[in-house]
Order: structure tokens, then C-alpha cells, then sequence
């Protein structure tokens, strides 16, 4: 019999910014789900808020469409290979990808765009995520951060084989080219990857609006001090450091059962 369901408490911020006048990232919360979604779009005023847009709801609808052919699918409990659901949402990522770039090649005005992607898939006592660019999603837990996914920029990859130092990346002029996008091309390889939850833990999704200015022992500090709530604390200290792109972050907490406290208020779904 499987282990009764971690309680799930969410909240998600996104923010125009110090230096843009529109905001190009798009976000995603829908406990119901437990489905989390940052995508910071590219491609122009229209473009890179379309193709977000595109992003998010695509991979929302799809997932809705799953659950709603097979419910058995989410709550199984399967460990591994055998749980089916980070293939049902690399999938999602891939349509949404599909969606995105159908929708540039009708509209001379949207050539172009791409969007990342960073989703987080919560199920039972794992979470899993899909991505492709360069937000992020962390796991922190008993006093520690990690950084989950990847990055695909053309800075992470001078870094990866030592090209580059860690302070020369932070400064680097090539740091917003990343090298994998969702919708510039009709297909794309989508990162999977896994995680076992335990209580306490927390999941934070941003875009490098935040991860650009914000350190991560920074983002661990304030999620452990404020929980959900260091929504708003994140967003105000990278605007306090010059908020120089749009920010957007979701934070998502794990507690016991028998034990959860009201962390924090979670709407059933916001999209922004």
C-alpha cells in the first residue's frame, strides 16, 4: 500500500524588473496537479511572451489530458522506470515545443521565438522534473541546496570544461545565450530527472532573472527563514540588485501528513 501523499504548499511570483518595460517570463502553479512551470520566453515584445505563454498552458493542458484518460497514472506510487509520468511530461514539454514553433512559422511577427522551460511534476512522495534552457530548479533540504538541473548556455558549457572560472561566468558578456530552447526549433532534447522527497524538503523553480542575482546560499536562507512566503524577499532582493531582466520564482514545500502545519496560502492553479 503506498505511503500517503506528501502535503504539497506553493507559491509563485513573476515581476517586470528594473530595466524591461514588458515581461516576457510566464508562471505556473496548479497544486491540483502538482504541476509547477517557470518559462522565461525570447523573441521580442510579442514573441517571447507568446512563446511562454504557449509553454505553460501546453504542458498544463497536456498533463490534464493525461490524468484525465488514465487517473491511475498519477498517485501509482511507482519507483524508477516504472512510473510513467516523466515521460508523460517530457512529452508536454515536446508538444508544447511543437505548439511554439507552429505557431512562429504563421505569424511573421513571433519568427523566432523560444522560451526555456523548467517544470516540476509532483506525485506521492517524488517529483519530477523537465527541462530545456537555463532556469533552474533546486532542491533544498536539511540545511542544503542543490542545483537540480543543468544549465544549457554557452557560459555553463565554457564553465563545464573549465574554459572559464566560476567569477569569470557571473561576469561573463555571453551569459544570456543559452544553447536549448523551447519552440525556436520544431523539436528539442528535454532534460528528465527524478527526485525522492522527503519532509521539510523544498523545491524552488526560477528564471536566471533571479539565479543571475540572487546566490543560491541566499535563496536557501530565506526559503528555510520564510518558507512559500520568500516569494516576495527573493524578487525584492534582485530588484534591489538592479533587477536587469524579468524575475520569476516558485517556491513548493513538503510536509508530513499527520503534521502539516498552513504554511502558506496555495491557490489551485495561477498562471501569470
Amino acid at each position: 500500500m503506498a505511503a500517503p501523499p506528501l502535503r504539497v504548499a506553493a507559491r509563485g511570483l513573476t515581476d517586470v524588473g528594473q530595466r524591461r518595460d514588458h515581461n516576457e517570463d510566464a508562471l505556473l502553479i496548479d497544486v491540483d496537479l502538482g504541476l509547477f512551470v517557470v518559462a522565461d520566453g525570447m523573441g521580442g515584445h510579442a514573441g517571447g511572451a507568446t512563446a511562454s505563454r504557449l509553454a505553460v498552458e501546453t504542458i498544463r493542458d497536456e498533463l490534464r489530458k493525461a490524468r484525465a484518460e488514465d487517473p491511475a497514472l498519477f498517485g501509482s506510487g511507482a519507483e524508477g522506470e516504472d512510473n510513467p509520468l516523466p515521460d508523460i511530461l517530457g512529452h508536454a514539454v515536446e508538444t508544447a515545443c511543437a505548439v511554439i514553433f507552429d505557431a512562429a512559422q504563421a505569424d511573421p511577427d513571433l519568427a523566432g521565438m523560444g522560451t526555456t522551460v523548467t517544470a516540476v511534476l509532483v506525485d506521492g512522495h517524488s517529483a519530477f522534473v523537465a527541462h530545456v534552457g537555463d532556469s533552474r530548479a533546486y532542491l533544498l533540504r536539511g540545511g542544503h541546496i542543490y542545483q537540480v538541473t543543468q544549465d544549457h548556455s554557452l557560459v555553463a558549457e565554457q564553465l563545464r570544461v573549465g574554459a572559464i572560472s566560476a567569477e569569470e561566468a557571473k561576469h561573463s558578456r555571453f551569459k544570456n545565450i543559452i544553447t536549448r530552447s523551447v519552440g525556436f526549433e520544431q523539436e528539442v532534447l528535454v532534460d528528465l530527472m527524478g527526485l525522492e522527497l522527503e519532509a521539510g524538503d523544498a523545491v524552488v523553480v526560477c528564471c536566471d532573472g533571479l539565479s543571475n542575482l540572487v546566490e543560491d546560499q541566499e535563496v536557501l536562507g530565506m526559503v528555510d527563514e520564510a518558507g512559500v512566503d520568500a516569494v516576495e524577499g527573493l524578487v525584492d532582493l534582485a530588484n534591489e540588485r538592479g533587477g536587469d531582466d524579468n524575475i520569476t520564482v516558485a517556491v513548493v514545500r513538503f510536509s508530513a501528513p499527520e503534521s502539516a502545519s498552513e504554511e502558506g496560502a496555495a491557490a489551485a492553479e495561477h498562471i501569470a
